[in-house]
């Protein structure tokens, strides 16, 4: 079966931050299961689309204190990249994670939609529970230079819910 869904994980770190490996697994592991559901392969394919590169990095909570997309078409082709803070390291049960990551990529996707007029989401399949002993999902990690105090508090980039909004 082909693939339609390409994501691509990463994380920016600071000060030898771990990336949120747990929460990656469970976003790659929704991801895939988006990806081999007909009725989420068929509303892509009936928008006359054929691959979609999905650039998500999860980044501390002081590198973007909002999340930001840039979503770009190129014929049947779209590559949308946001930013995504990673669950709390509170959150530890597999099921929570699962159900994170799926609201998150479910709002991204109806971030895409309405950037590039899709027709609504179709509903999430039954998601799987996340296997035991999920190897270890490759991630893109690049380091951070620190950034001047008075920069950590500004508030430069937009939610999701701004960005619905904006192309609403």
């Amino acid at each position: 079966m082909e693939t339609w869904l390409h994501p691509q994980l990463g994380t920016t770190t600071r000060d030898d931050a771990r990336a949120p490996k747990a929460y990656m697994a469970a976003l790659q592991h929704v991801a895939r299961t988006l990806d081999a559901d007909p009725a989420w392969r068929s509303w892509w394919r009936d928008a006359g689309l054929t691959t979609c590169e999905l650039g998500i990095v999860a980044e501390d909570k002081l590198d973007h204190l909002r999340p930001s997309a840039d979503i770009r078409q190129h014929g049947t082709h779209v590559r949308a990249n946001f930013t995504s803070t990673p669950a709390p390291a509170s959150t530890d049960r597999t099921a929570d994670l699962v159900t994170l990551a799926a609201t998150e990529l479910t709002g991204m996707f109806e971030v895409i939609r309405e950037a590039i007029g899709l027709p609504g989401l179709p509903p999430l399949p039954v998601l799987p529970d996340l296997p035991a002993g999920t190897p270890a999902v490759e991630v893109t990690t690049k380091s951070l230079p620190s950034a001047p105090r008075e920069l950590e508090h500004q508030q430069g980039y937009l939610t999701l819910a701004q960005i619905h909004e904006f192309f609403g």
